[in-house]
Order: C-alpha cells, then structure tokens, then sequence
C-alpha cells in the first residue's frame, strides 16, 4: 500500500487486532490443512487469501443483517464472534455434537457456517439483536437463490404497515444481506438469476465477489467475457441520480483485496445506500489470493506458474495489510512479529483443545471395547488368537474413531456367533448401544419434532349440509388462499402470473387486489429464486407459499430444493428452519411437457420436504391448512386437469385440515387392494367400478402423501383382507410406484400377506405423446388397469376369470 502518513481508517488499537484476528484465521487454514494431509481431517477448503475483504465486512455488517456466503468466510465469522477457534477445528475433525460444533453438529464439512435461528423447541430466536447467518452449502452459487428472500424480507417489512408487530425478525426493514461468492461461481445460472431478481425487486443486498483468477485450476479467460466480473456487471449500474429517486440497479464499485482503507470505505459506502434507500450493491473484490490453493484436494502448484506464484505472494492481503501497519507506524516489524508467534501459539492450543475434546469420548468408547473383546477371548479358547488379533489392531489404531470399534466388535461377534457366551452378549449390547446412539444422532432433525410438526398438527374432517355449494376447483382453491391470507398475516404468495392474473388455474384470483401486492405477488420467469425467494422469507419468518407453474418446471428448482432447502434443518442440527410451501400442477394434461409425473425422482431428492399429492382441489386446501400451521417445508402437487371439476364446498373449508401420511380408503373391497394417488385416482375409479361388474371387488386406497407415506400402515391391514396388491402411478416404470411397493412389502412387512405376486402400473417408458391418443396409450387409463387387476384375479382362479383378449 502506498499510503504512508494517510488519515488512519481505524484506531491503531482496532487495526492491530484486525491483523492479529485474521493472522489467527490464517493460521487455522494452515493447520487445517496440515490435519487433512495427517489424515486426522477428511478434507479441508479454507478462507486463506480472503481475509481482508471480510474484516472489513464484520466492520460494517450490523445486528439483525445476514450474511448468504460460502466455505471461504471463516475469518469473517470469527470477526463477528460466531465461529472460535474450538469450533472451527471440531467442525473440521466432524464432531458430532453441537456443543461442539455449533455449525452443523459433524453433519457439515468445514468451512460451512450458520447461527442458531430457533431455540430447541422449534421456537424463533430473536433476530434483530444479534448477526444472523443462513447455513451454507457447498454446491457453487447456491447461496445465491436463498438471497433473493433475505433481503426481499427487509422491504416486505418496511413497506407493509402490517407487520410492524413483528420485530422479532425486523427492525423496519433496515437489515442488509451479505452476499459472498467466489468468481468463477459467477458463472452459474444461480448467479444471474440471483442478481437479476434482487435488482427487479429493489432489495437491500450487498454482493461480494472474491476474485483470485481462477475456479479450482480453469482460469478467468475460461470462466467469464472479458475475463472481469465488473465490466461485466456494467449493465445493471443504475443511473447516476439521488438514492431516493432512482430506478431499480446496483451500486458497482471494485476494491483490491490488499487495500484495508478503500474496503472499509467501500462497504461503508455501499451499507449506507442499502440500509437506507434499499438499494443493492455489488462489490468487485480484485486481486485475492488463494495461498494454499482450492482445496486440500489438490495442488496449485500443478496449474499455476512460478510467476503467477510469485505474483500472489507479493499480493497476499496479509503481506499487504502487514507492510502498512508498519509504514505508518501503527506497529513495528518486531511487535508484529511477537503478537504472531502468540496468536500461533493461541491457534495450535485450539485445536489441540478441540481434537482432544473429539477423541476423548471415542478412546474411552475404545477402551470399553477393548476390555469386552479381552473378555471374549478368554471365553473362546478356539477362536482366542483371532480375538486377540482383532483388538491388538483396534488399540493400536493411534487416532481411533467410533465405526472403528464396532467394525472390530462386529468381526468378533462373527466369529464366535455359535458359541453364546456372557462375555458375547455384554458385547452384543455394547455394539447395539452405540449403533442405536449414533444412528439417532444422525437420523434426527431430518423433520421438525416440536410441537407445531405438521404431523402434529390436529386434524378436522370436512364438513358438508345440504346447503354446500358445489363449485369448481379452482373455486375451492380461491376460498382457502382467501382464508388463510386472512388469518396468517405473515403469508405470502408468489409465482408466475400469481399476482395480477391471479394464476393461470384462477386460484389466486382476486387476492392481489384485496391483500396487495406485497402479498399476493408476481414474479419473472426465474423457478430457482422463487424458490430461493420463499427459503429466504422463511428463515426471516415469513409463510411463503411459493408457486411454481408446472411440475417440469421444477425441475429448474430441483437443486435448490435438494441441497439447501430438504436438509436445511438436518445438515443445521436442527439450529435452523424454513417452513416453505411449494405449490405447482402436473400429472394428466397432454403432452411431452407439463404432463410427466417424475414423482420418484423428486422424491428422492427432496427427503426432509413433505410431499403432498392431492386427488382433487378440496383435498389440496386440506394439506394447506394443515402446512401453513406446521414449520416443515413441503411440495403440494395439484392435478393440473382437475380445476374445472365440479366439488363440493366444505362448510368448514377455514378449518379443514388433513393429516399427512394417511391414506383414505375410497373405496372397501375384498379381492385386491388398488393403491395409486393424484390424477389417476378418478382413472382407478372407474375401472374399479368396471371391475366389480364382473365380481372383482377392489380396494381402492388413495395414499394422499408420499412423503411421509402411510404412516399406520393402512395398506398393510388392507393386504390383510385382500392378500393382492396392485400400484399405479403416472411414473416411469421403476418410480413412485416401486417407491410404494418397498414401502407397503418391505420396510411395512406387507409380504407374507400375499397370494398373488404384487404388481405394478406406471406409465411407458417415454414422455407422453401429445393428444388424447398420446396420453391414452403413454399412461394408465381405465382399461390398462382393468386389465392389469383382472390377470391377477385370472391367475388365483383362471376358471372364474376366463381370458379376455
């Protein structure tokens, strides 16, 4: 820096101790690496080289703001006194316990951070008088999404009278969301549509963009136009006018990573503008550095020149921010020197706290082990040698860990499993202990367990008069948006044509004009920060209910389901939650596009949502009214052909609620049990009614919801009765369908209750055609599953049951 004798930015008291804070961050990467390669850690991606930038973030960053960054931010967290020392090793070593680390309880790689959001019974923390942090995820850019909703929340509550009560989550409005991303994740579509959506929504964010040149070994020249973010970004620079009297843009301003007074001038800057005005920021961060590379993974070496190396090292932030501690006398080479070899030593004791802290509970868990395999082999004189020789390799494994152990006791019982013994079965207790301790830790938080759980939320049958209109579907759907808007004051809805059109299918029709716009909302064509929009929102306690137009076009969103939102509570330890609601359509219209049903596959990507699959628009106001009283997220799949089909209205629409994970029987019978969900409900329907003229009495069950699925074991005491089984779906072949089939005969033990071999029916192998002939000969329809039911029956008693075709 060549500012010598400058005004300082600081106190030398606070520059001082910003050196020293992130020299100690520093050092926690070098260590950590060194952990990684001694093989005490997995894998290590760290902050080196960044540490600059984000100090003087801390500086600026404000109780109540967020921060929606990525696993190079940890001198930051340590700069807001959210992350120790302690914590960061234990996260690195995998604790699993959050006293422990506090950043995902050993559930989370390192780098990866969050605060606590809600207390243990699921209730909200208190937002406005602390920093707060989302909980990242590895997957590039994808911080980007949840963004959108951080900071669209400050405007909603500053804009809407309304909410004023609810300052637990806002202070009028005046958070700002720090963003942070590395350069090459700029080139992600995550990125872009990120950036777009909180221009267009005037929303306070401050985006940093940390560029050292390259993403892993693929240089700027691969990544980006002009291998330079900000003359990329020129476009979205608003016009040069008063804060207040400006169109939608960004602030774009760009700092060199080394330079300690223009980022602190910069963001504070930029946080003014924002806090005050809402207007975005979106800060070029030159010249960074990545001193130990990408990751533990790999070698810069391999990919980089001597003279980019060279390069680098005389950019180092810290080199800089060292060199111009010393040119204006704030402190001399030597004093530095004797405040490094300090905070080293203060970094080196950390870890050594924390790996202790981590080994303690394994080597006594060992040595318990230990003692019960010594005790076993004196009982088994003929495989005595073998016993020894599996716990001689247990106790000298130096840094144990627990599945260590019960991979030595598992052998062990293997080996004297004809030979019972005492000292066998306090074995056999001891490997069942620890198998059931740590698969509770690890498979909890998957779903909410407090009391507002949508699975605990009481349920209330419809109920109808004489005097219950019938109306269309959609008509249903507008009365129960209409309700629930009533009451929920934090409720907000958004999606493609959902505000002023009040959506394609009309269930929000007239909700805009009578809440507003900041309630019932449209969006651009943009599914993955909708999506992102409503994660956001959530965590900021709001209740979005988040539309996305078709059931394919999920797909865009899938991602951000999958990886931040399905395990949001899980990879937190339950420390956050954001209770969504997605709501799309799908199922039967014709066509290759908006008529799949690829069920199975959003399934098993999003564990840790609730999955809804309505068989008509009563049923699906039902599951609303339960979810908007839960805080678990969930996807409700309406079936896209039943809006213009006449039900009846409830009576008590306001207070219906339908459980989740219990099927309904449609229909009793006793020859075969027909299980299927969704559009092909009303299809079963018929064909089960075409069946039982000619004497085959099905048992239609509707499942209602896939995740959770059949909670009670409905099915099961169904194929009690029937003893035959037959799933249909829209799914591929292999889908939802074979997802049920495991469910009902394998984890529910429905198999020994069978006759006839359990069938399936999906859909072809294919998108469905487009036509009525397409969809007709591309899904089940009513004679396929006739069809498919009557060759059950035909082969229990083909004289009954002659052929027919």
């Amino acid at each position: 820096m060549d500012n010598k004798n400058q005004e300082l930015p600081l106190s030398p008291e606070e520059l001082i101790a910003d050196y020293r804070l992130g020299y100690r961050s520093r050092q926690a990467s070098i260590i950590g690496r060194r952990e990684v390669l001694t093989g005490k850690a997995k894998f290590g991606i760290f902050g080196d080289g960044k540490e600059l930038p984000q100090l003087a973030i801390a500086h600026i960053f404000g109780k109540g703001d967020w921060r929606s960054g990525y696993y190079r931010d940890q001198t930051w967290m340590m700069a807001l006194d959210l992350l120790t020392l302690e914590e960061f090793f234990a996260q690195l070593y995998a604790h699993a316990d959050p006293k422990f680390d506090p950043n995902g309880g050993g559930r989370n790689m390192t780098g990866h951070f969050l605060t606590q959001l809600i207390d243990e019974d699921g209730n909200w923390l208190k937002q406005t008088d602390r920093y707060n942090s989302s909980a990242d995820i590895a997957p590039t850019a994808a911080q980007m999404p949840r963004s959108v909703g951080l900071a669209l929340a400050s405007v909603l509550y500053r804009k809407n009278a309304e909410l004023k009560e609810f300052d637990t989550f806002s202070n009028n409005g005046n958070e700002i969301t720090w963003i942070s991303i590395g350069n090459a994740s700029t080139a992600e579509g995550h990125f872009w549509e990120a950036v777009n959506a909180i221009g267009v929504l005037h929303a306070p964010a401050i985006i940093s963009i940390y560029d050292d040149g390259y993403g892993i070994s693929v240089p700027n020249e691969f990544q980006m136009v002009k291998e330079n973010i900000y003359a990329i970004l020129q476009g979205f620079q608003r016009i040069p006018c008063p804060a207040e009297q400006c169109d939608r843009g960004y602030d774009i301003y760009q700092v060199p990573a080394w330079d300690y007074p223009a980022l602190l001038r910069t963001y504070q800057e930029a946080a003014d503008t924002a806090r005050k005005y809402h207007i975005p920021a979106l800060v070029h961060v030159t010249d960074a550095t990545q001193p130990q590379g990408h990751s533990t993974s790999g070698s810069q070496e391999r990919y980089k020149s001597k003279e980019r190396l060279e390069w680098e090292h005389d950019l180092d932030c810290l080199r800089r921010f060292r060199q111009y501690l010393i040119d204006n006398n704030v402190a001399t080479d030597e004093q530095l020197s004797e405040f490094e070899a300090e905070d080293k030593k203060t970094v080196e004791q950390a870890r050594k706290k924390a790996w202790e802290n981590f080994q303690g509970p394994i080597k006594e868990f060992v040595k318990t082990a230990s003692q019960g395999l010594s005790e076993l082999a004196a009982s088994a004189s003929t495989q005595k040698a073998e016993i020894e020789a599996i716990n001689n390799r247990l106790v000298s494994i130096q840094d144990p860990i627990f599945s260590d152990a019960a991979s030595a006791i598992h052998q062990a019982l293997v080996l004297t499993k004809d030979h019972p013994t005492e000292s066998r079965k306090a074995l056999v207790n001891l490997s069942t202990s620890l198998e059931t301790e740590r698969q509770a830790y690890y498979n909890k938080f998957l779903f909410s367990d407090s009391v507002r759980s949508p699975l605990k939320v009481k349920p209330v049958e419809a109920k109808y008069s004489e005097g219950s209109p019938t109306l269309m579907g959609f008509e249903v759907l507008n009365k129960a948006f209409d309700e629930i808007l009533a009451r929920q004051p934090l409720m907000v809805a958004f999606g493609e044509d959902v505000g002023h059109l009040g959506d394609v299918n009309q269930a929000f029709r007239g909700l805009q004009e009578k809440y507003g716009p900041l309630r019932v909302s449209d969006t651009g064509i943009r599914e993955a920060t909708i999506l992102g929009q409503a994660i956001g929102l959530a965590l900021r306690g709001f209740r979005p209910i988040a539309e996305i137009q078709y059931l394919d076009y999920l797909l865009y969103a899938l991602q951000t389901m999958a990886d931040d939102l399905a395990n949001l509570r899980w990879r937190t330890a339950g420390r956050q939650q954001a209770p969504v609601i997605i709501r799309t359509r799908g199922h039967r219209l014709e066509g290759i596009f908006h008529s799949g049903s690829p069920m199975a596959g959003i399934i098993d990507l999003i564990r840790g949502i609730h999955v809804a699959v309505p068989r008509n628009m009563t049923q699906a106001a039902g599951f609303y009214n339960t979810l908007i009283e839960g805080d678990d997220p969930a996807l409700v799949v309406e079936v896209l052909n039943g809006y213009r089909l006449k039900e009846r209205l409830p009576d008590n629409l306001a207070e219906f609620k339908l459980p989740l994970g219990v099927p309904e029987v449609l229909r009793e019978g006793k020859d075969l049990t027909l299980v299927t969900y969704g559009a092909t409900v009303r299809i079963a329907q018929q064909a089960a009614e075409r069946l039982a003229q000619v004497g085959i009495d099905v048992e239609l069950i509707d499942v209602q919801t896939l995740l959770p699925f059949d909670l009670n074991h409905m099915i099961v005491d169904s194929l009690k009765k029937t003893s035959r089984v037959l799933f249909v779906d829209e799914d591929m072949p292999g889908g939802t369908t074979a997802y049920m089939m495991q469910e009902v005969l394998e984890k529910q033990g429905g198999y020994p209750w069978l006759d006839s071999a359990p069938r399936t029916l999906s859909a072809a192998n294919h998108r469905p055609a487009y036509g009525t002939d397409g969809d007709y000969y591309s899904k089940p329809n009513a004679e396929s599953i006739f069809n498919a039911v009557y060759e059950i029956m035909r082969e229990s008693d083909p004289n009954r049951f002659p052929a027919i075709l």
